[in-house]
């Protein structure tokens, strides 16, 4: 019989994509394209002149020993918003957690949008993210990221589940903002409004650019209900609900304020676009 100090070595998947944009003859374009195993880009036509990054991965969620990353890298006055094609899935994990890392560079003046769709913790799921933003002078970004925990529709109630999620954003070298979440069993079954209470649903919005703090007034006329704050050149948004459709309808009218630009295309909300 097998037992948990004697698991067969299964196949794993791997992931590396990676775009590059620049300002070129008037216009922003690609200037550097790879991507292997799993990992892929896509680059749908836009009418207007921000590129729609759109990164996908095939294997079709993780699991434990899984790894996965995405690069970008926005070079001078250029402004790219990058998605994902759909959510991001974590499945039951034996043991080791599903790695996937996030890095981008935006050189002086240029302007990235993160915005990947919600990332869905199935039960006994293992996941450790690290997201890393670099920014030059004059750079800005904003980055959204959204926890679902299990099918609200198929009546799932995830009870233990691993999740270690770090961020951080810098600027010239300098960290301006960071943070780590950190879910374990104890976090998903305690009772505690101070914790996650009933929510089933979290995201965390952030906008670092010169004056950010400003949209802070605009975001709590136009939604109350929100945790905000704004200071020094940063505009950070926190929100919770009891399922992830109704926060993904939120999360869009957040977005749609902070970038002045519709949403992703491949974005299904029913909220402004």
């Amino acid at each position: 019989m097998l037992d948990g100090s004697h698991l067969p070595i299964l196949q794993r998947s791997r992931g590396h994509a990676l775009a590059s944009f620049a300002c070129l003859r008037g216009a922003v374009r690609l200037v550097d394209l790879h991507q292997s195993g799993s990992a892929k880009v896509m680059l749908p036509r836009t009418a207007g002149p921000v590129p729609e990054a759109v990164f996908l991965n095939t294997s079709g969620g993780l699991t434990d020993g899984d790894t996965l990353s995405f690069g970008l890298h926005v070079g001078e006055g250029a402004r790219v918003l990058a998605t994902t094609q759909t959510s991001e899935r974590a499945y039951a994990a034996r043991r080791d957690p599903a790695e996937v890392s996030v890095t981008a560079t935006v050189l002086a003046g240029g302007r990235l949008d993160w915005m990947p769709q919600e990332t869905i913790l199935y039960q006994s799921s293992n996941l450790s993210r690290r997201t890393e933003i670099d920014l030059g002078t004059g750079a800005e970004c904003l980055l959204a990221e959204t926890i679902i925990l299990g099918r609200h529709a198929m009546g799932e109630v995830v009870t233990h589940a691993h999740l270690r999620d770090h961020r951080i954003i810098r600027r010239n070298g300098r960290p301006v903002w960071a943070e780590t979440l950190h879910l374990t069993p104890d976090i998903l079954t305690s009772p505690s409004p101070a914790l996650l209470g009933d929510a089933r649903a979290l995201a965390v919005v952030c906008l670092v650019a010169q004056g950010a703090e400003d949209a802070v007034g605009p975001l709590r006329a136009a939604l109350p209900h929100i945790a905000v704050s704004g200071w020094d050149g940063k505009c950070v948004v926190r929100l919770t609900a009891r399922d992830g459709w109704s926060l993904k309808q939120t999360l869009a009218q957040i977005l749609h304020i902070l970038s002045g630009r519709p949403l992703p295309r491949v974005w299904q909300t029913g909220a402004p676009s």
